[in-house]
């Protein structure tokens, strides 16, 4: 999913020799499988000194930043509750797993807090204003990995996991034809009425007119047909590294020239934070929420045939998503 709010900085590009390199979490960093490389200046995360004041309780795909001396101390009570009970009842509440619980949390309370997240709205709190300005800049550098290749007119671009439009509707107004998905019915009713409120056509306009995109209620599994380039944002959370392996080689098999995906990179940093969040779910029921190495998106795409051409890491205080653009090797 993306977001729809237009929260635009200046995107500074620097030839590689000049490139420094920073501490980890760093600026988000732009690489290419060429002599050439590609640095874009980005929010990154504080030091966790300085972070104990933002600290706050959020669903299970947001991630908590802390205070580092109370990193170790939280780490250390991490065995005294049981996320994952409390998750085996959320299933049960559903009757299903993880697939089941996602739908049913985005077609209820996901559905509204997101809704929030993804539109321009006020009502949003520090973390969920600081996730919108990095979905925000995910679907910025998505777009520019899109038509620094030429003009996305006439493009087919199947967008797996369209949220509310805030990919697809941008894609839609660079002239490409657009077929958008999302496992959950509200988010497609709300996406269907963000496209015809965005794509309207005024007289003036001597633009060629946009299409609508075609949006449809899906799961990932069940997408069929052929495109020139398949997106998947941050949709990789919901699955497991065992279940992720096969999807990515699914999304790859629907396209035909590039695959853009972006997750949550596993690091022993992240997962420790994500671990730490966990413990304080808020008051919503929330998902669960996976990390995937990067080396193991990489292996998986090698395995049916792809290689990743463009990569780099995009980070806010309580968002971070590794982004990677794959082409057939």
């Amino acid at each position: 999913m993306a977001c729809s709010v237009s929260l635009t900085s200046p995107i500074c590009f620097h030839n590689a020799n000049n490139a420094k390199t920073a501490l980890n979490p760093s600026p988000i960093k732009i690489t290419k499988a060429t002599p050439r490389s590609r640095t874009f200046t980005q929010f990154a995360i504080p030091p966790l000194s300085t972070a104990a004041a933002d600290f706050v309780s959020v669903d299970s795909t947001t991630i908590a930043v802390i205070g580092g001396s109370s990193v170790a101390a939280l780490a250390a009570v991490l065995t005294l509750t049981d996320p994952e009970r409390r998750r085996q009842l959320q299933a049960e509440n559903v009757g299903g797993g993880d697939k089941e619980v996602v739908r049913e949390y985005f077609n209820n309370s996901g559905f509204q807090r997101w809704k929030k997240i993804y539109g321009e709205t006020d009502d949003v709190n520090k973390v969920q204003r600081d996730i919108r300005l990095g979905h925000s800049k995910t679907v910025e550098n998505v777009m520019k990995m899109l038509t620094d290749e030429g003009s996305l007119q006439g493009v087919t671009v199947c967008d797996a996991g369209c949220g509310t439009g805030c990919l697809a509707i941008p894609l839609a107004k660079e002239g490409a034809v657009v077929y958008a998905s999302d496992i959950s019915a509200a988010m497609v009713s709300e996406a269907q009425k963000q496209a015809k409120e965005q794509l309207q056509i005024t007289n003036d306009d001597q633009s060629p007119p946009p299409t609508m995109p075609n949006f449809e209620v899906s799961d990932l599994e069940s997408l069929k047909g052929k495109y020139d380039t398949v997106i998947c944002l941050d949709v990789l959370i919901h699955y497991p590294q065992s279940q992720a392996d096969g999807m990515i080689a699914h999304l790859a098999s629907l396209a035909e020239n590039r695959l853009i995906l972006s997750f949550a990179p596993k690091t022993f940093y992240y997962d420790l934070l994500k671990r730490v969040g966990e413990l304080f779910p808020g008051p919503s029921k929330a998902t669960r929420a996976y990390l995937h190495a990067e080396a193991d998106v990489e292996r998986a795409l090698r395995k049916v045939g792809w290689k990743i051409k463009e990569r780099g890491l995009i980070t806010t205080q309580f968002y971070f998503a590794r982004l990677v653009e794959a082409v057939p090797a």
